[in-house]
């Protein structure tokens, strides 16, 4: 799989652009804030159908301009396809022109694993954002998962509301039982994704740390979830009535779910080195890497934003030697090269991109 082609329309801080990439490796280099990450933004937003930094569609518009838009020609190993999204009042998208009902049509038509230098918040921060790694992750590979996670939220929003209503307007407690089946319903169907997930990041992640550190660390993941099975999530459900009525909020839920990651025993998020955190994230991207790989039959393109900051020169170099049959769209600061490995660069300034 791979990107053939990306041209944007008054994306960000770019006003028209049109780059052709290489088949493997595509080097983006430049001084900050001249528009590098905009690009992979783009290929993000046209993957998954939303940025992975902005809160609106909005702020993806450049200043000024009332419409962006964001085109990838693309090709797998059996078609090529094209996207384009519109941003303006209102999303739209369109696959090999044709325009799209739902934006969950998107997924699995361009699979990315992106790393930047905020990944290691996936560990640093909270079960939110480890969550959204998942779901990022699941989403791409099971479409049906975004519907199910969006039907929990909304059962859940709607539960709460009911809570408030309890608390405040004395309505009929028994009623919050129709909420509890809804949620359970789903909540099952979430969490056994996530725990097929798990399970297959667990199968592969052991061997991949293992090598980036020379078998000198264990690694291990434990799943964190409210949910054993859906008769012992309602019996929680209700022995949470009175506190969810009283706080206004459901307490107990898949939306509180998260995981751990130990290294040689120890949780490295609170006890591990800088270091070490920035490893366990190499490894999750790339144990995502061959997850996508297993379930599509090829690899996935790789986006690397502002990759040089976390490696020296001897520990990229070894990184990406070691990925072979996959495109990585890498932004930088300062041009570089990488040992037995053809690259094409471009040079970024001020939204304009430039073959060099």
């Amino acid at each position: 799989m791979y990107i053939k082609k990306i041209k944007v329309d008054n994306f960000r801080n770019y006003l028209n652009q049109e780059i052709l990439l290489d088949e493997e490796i595509n080097i983006f280099f430049g001084d900050n804030a001249q528009g590098k990450t905009n690009i992979l933004e783009a290929v993000f937003v046209a993957s998954v159908g939303k940025s992975f930094r902005a809160k609106k569609d909005k702020e993806l518009i450049k200043l000024q301009s009332n419409k962006a838009i964001i085109e990838l020609e693309y090709q797998k190993k059996d078609r090529q396809g094209k996207i384009k999204i519109e941003l303006d009042d209102k999303k739209n998208i369109f696959i090999n022109d044709i325009k799209q009902k739902k934006l969950s049509d998107i997924l699995g038509n361009i699979n990315i694993v992106m790393f930047s230098p905020e990944d290691i918040e996936i560990l640093k921060s909270g079960p939110a954002r480890r969550r959204k790694f998942l779901n990022i992750m699941i989403s791409q590979l099971r479409p049906k998962y975004v519907y199910c996670l969006n039907m929990y939220l909304k059962t859940l929003e709607q539960r709460n509301n009911y809570l408030r209503q309890i608390k405040h307007e004395n309505k009929d407690k028994q009623l919050l039982e129709i909420w509890d089946e809804k949620l359970a319903d789903y909540a099952q169907s979430v969490h056994e994704y996530r725990n097929e997930f798990i399970e297959k990041i667990k199968s592969k992640i052991n061997l991949i740390h293992s090598n980036i550190t020379q078998d000198k660390e264990v690694i291990e993941l434990d799943y964190i979830t409210d949910f054993k099975n859906r008769e012992k999530f309602l019996e929680d459900l209700k022995k949470s009535w009175n506190t969810d009525i009283l706080k206004g909020y459901t307490t107990k839920g898949i939306h509180r779910d998260d995981f751990t990651v130990n290294i040689n025993g120890t949780q490295v998020n609170v006890y591990g080195s800088q270091g070490q955190n920035r490893t366990v994230i190499l490894s999750l991207k790339l144990t995502e890497l061959e997850i996508v790989r297993d379930e599509i039959g090829e690899y996935p393109i790789l986006l690397l934003d502002d990759f040089m900051s976390e490696l020296d020169s001897k520990r990229r170099n070894n990184f990406l030697e070691n990925i072979s049959n996959t495109q990585i769209l890498i932004t930088c600061t300062e041009k570089f090269t990488i040992c037995n490995k053809m690259c094409k660069t471009y040079s970024v300034n001020n939204g304009n991109v430039y073959n060099v």
